[in-house]
């Protein structure tokens, strides 16, 4: 059975690919192009055997990995699944180090601040206990005293996760729990207090409940055993044996899942679908069947299969994943079912971007990417055509192309299985993302009919506000600072825990910032974190989204740290740029502004500005300053 089917299969020359990757000029991108693909236990244990026995950490390699370290405690055998959970990372864009407390030593790890994984600096730390690791679980079936197993299951977690928050300040990645394949009393089990049906239930829901504004992390560990069966996720005899907790068949599942928390959490889950027509929204050729000749909507098998396709995409569209359309077509044929059949489910308002023309399908995608201004891995491209799909792969390898089931009705369970789409929190910018990014497919066409970039930014009539970090943005705040990569000065990587810390903290200047135009709220846009030292501001964090880009969001932010600067006395405010292999944008921000080059070391430049030199850009935006730090400009 077929549990990653979204992958390729694997190469039949796996083995041979293996052995070439060890003098490999590149070793991570060939190891990743393999990790691509669908892999067995055995084959993820040769694929990092091999990138081991290279000398992949002296190379300047071409592929951009984002590092991670992740600690693990379990009451289960844990090495088996780490070359699974390293070859899953690679296939999500992490380069992943594990940091593995002993077996079963889960308590002590978290207690002990001089413990490996306390003293480690991890991003995180996945708890990964099964049911068999709780105090409700000392009997398969019955626990110990009636009525007490959640509670006191639910106390052992928290003991947990306060304990690796004040010692080692990352998150906890938090599993659900699977329920046993065992029933006691049939379906009163679940209705029983002190049967472990109930017991894990209740957990459950409780767990859910006290994530609910916390930094940790839930994986969903019950909806996945549950997909699957958990008659075949559980295998007593491996756990008898060598105390593994998961049978060995669903351990590269079971990682793809932790891989896309971890790229989840770093901001690489995927932004936008792009969508091809024929016999993917619906059944037939609109260009030869006509309008009346497609199937799509009910009494038609296949057109309610298509129309199922086209509910999946409405319901990421209403949570903030953007639309649009890649097709071989005449537009105003190609447009002729979302204005005119009442069975489709989407319209054209939902698609921020619709290309119909016979233009190959690798340049439309790049024109997609370059108009909403977001980079080629976060496009999900699907098409019913295997060559289209094959083209698209060859000539973009960033762009995620998954395989499909030739029964459309197979669709949706297969993307959402996948989890492109995957996230660790949904703040309210992010519901608004998709119309956010229509809108600003709208400026686009605005900006390239404006006589100048001045006339434009006067049209747009923008207003722009600041504010200190608050509990509020706190999580989308977060989110910016994992997930920008182009604009952002120095790639600076902070939890929701020390965001927390920078609101309260006196030493550091804070800005959270929004902006609105005639067209709408683009949402919290751009983040600036600075602390104080002595009579200079130095600038740790500055990022913005590219979705304002030349919008002049960054000489208002300027004269609003300037601002700040003069009313608390500092004469200096210093800031930084670190090269990255995405950031090249801004590599010219601060001397753009007016700021002085003062060192260029260790590939590290440093930039100075004097405050009272500053002279004001006052670009064309209403200013709303919600602090008492702001002096006007």
């Amino acid at each position: 059975m077929n549990h990653l089917p979204w992958l390729l299969p694997a190469p039949a020359d796996f083995n041979e690919q293996c052995s070439n990757i060890i003098d490999a000029e590149d070793c991570l991108t060939e190891a990743r192009k393999m990790a691509a693909t669908n892999l067995t236990l055995n084959q993820c244990n040769r694929l990092i055997r091999a990138l081991d026995k290279s000398n992949f950490q002296q190379q300047s390699s071409s592929l951009t990995l984002t590092p991670f370290k992740l600690g693990i405690v379990s009451n289960a055998t844990f090495d088996l699944f780490k070359p699974g959970l390293r070859a899953s990372a690679l296939r999500h864009g992490i380069l992943l180090e594990i940091i593995q407390a002993d077996f079963d030593q889960t308590i002590q790890e978290a207690l002990d601040p001089s413990s490996l994984i306390n003293t480690s600096n991890v991003d995180a730390v996945l708890v990964a206990l099964d049911y068999r690791g709780y105090p409700f679980a000392n009997e398969t079936i019955a626990c110990t005293t009636p009525g007490t197993g959640t509670s006191d299951a639910i106390n052992h977690l928290n003991q947990l996760r306060h304990s690796f928050a004040q010692h080692c300040g990352a998150p906890c990645i938090l599993q659900s729990l699977a329920c046993p394949p065992f029933s006691l009393l049939g379906g009163i089990d679940k209705q029983l207090d002190g049967l472990i049906n109930k017991e894990i239930g209740d957990f459950n829901t409780q767990l859910c409940k006290s994530l609910k504004g916390s930094p940790d992390i839930l994986l969903d560990i019950d909806s996945l055993a549950s997909s699957i069966g958990t008659s075949n996720w559980f295998d007593e005899r491996q756990w008898f044996m060598s105390r593994i907790s998961i049978a060995n068949e669903f351990i590269p599942l079971y990682c793809d899942h932790v891989a896309r928390t971890i790229s989840a959490m770093r901001g690489k889950s995927k932004k936008c679908l792009v969508l091809d027509l024929d016999n993917t929204l619906w059944s037939g050729v609109i260009g030869d069947d006509g309008i009346e000749g497609i199937h799509i909507g009910q009494g038609h098998p296949l057109g309610e299969a298509h129309q199922a396709i086209q509910q999946y995409a409405k319901e990421l569209k209403n949570h903030g994943i953007i639309l649009a359309i890649c097709s071989k077509n005449e537009e105003s044929i190609a447009l002729q079912p979302f204005k005119e059949n009442p069975d489709m489910v989407l319209r054209e308002e939902d698609i921020a971007i619709f290309i119909a023309n016979w233009n190959d399908k690798a340049s439309n995608i790049q024109h997609i990417a370059k108009t909403l201004n977001i980079g080629l891995d976060a496009l999900v491209f699907i098409d019913d055509n295997p060559m289209e799909r094959d083209i698209v792969r060859t000539v973009l390898p960033d762009v995620t192309v998954p395989e499909l089931p030739e029964d459309p009705a197979l669709i949706p369970r297969t993307l959402t299985a996948a989890g492109f789409f995957d996230l660790v929190n949904f703040t309210a910018d992010d519901a608004q993302r998709s119309e956010q990014y229509r809108a600003n497919a709208i400026r686009r066409q605005a900006m390239e009919s404006s006589g100048s970039i001045d006339d434009y930014l006067t049209s747009l009539d923008m207003s722009i506000e600041f504010k200190p970090f608050d509990q509020i943005g706190r999580k989308r705040v977060t989110q910016l600072i994992n997930k920008t990569n182009q604009f952002n000065l120095t790639t600076q990587r902070y939890t929701e825990l020390e965001i927390e810390k920078f609101e309260t903290d006196p030493k550091y200047f804070t800005r959270q910032v929004r902006l609105l135009d005639k067209f709408g709220d683009n949402g919290m846009i751009s983040v600036l974190i600075a602390r104080r030292e002595n009579e200079t501001l130095v600038i740790d964090s500055w990022l913005m989204s590219c979705r304002v880009i030349k919008r002049r969001v960054e000489d208002a932010l300027c004269d609003e740290i300037v601002a700040a600067a003069k009313t608390k006395g500092m004469q200096i405010i210093r800031g930084q740029y670190i090269p990255t292999p995405k950031n090249q944008l801004v590599q010219k921000h601060y001397q753009q502004l007016g700021f002085s080059l003062v060192d260029s070391s260790h590939n590290i430049e440093t930039w100075e500005l004097k405050v009272s030199n500053y002279q004001p850009k006052r670009p064309p935006m209403n200013i709303t300053a919600t602090n008492p730090e702001h002096a006007g400009t």
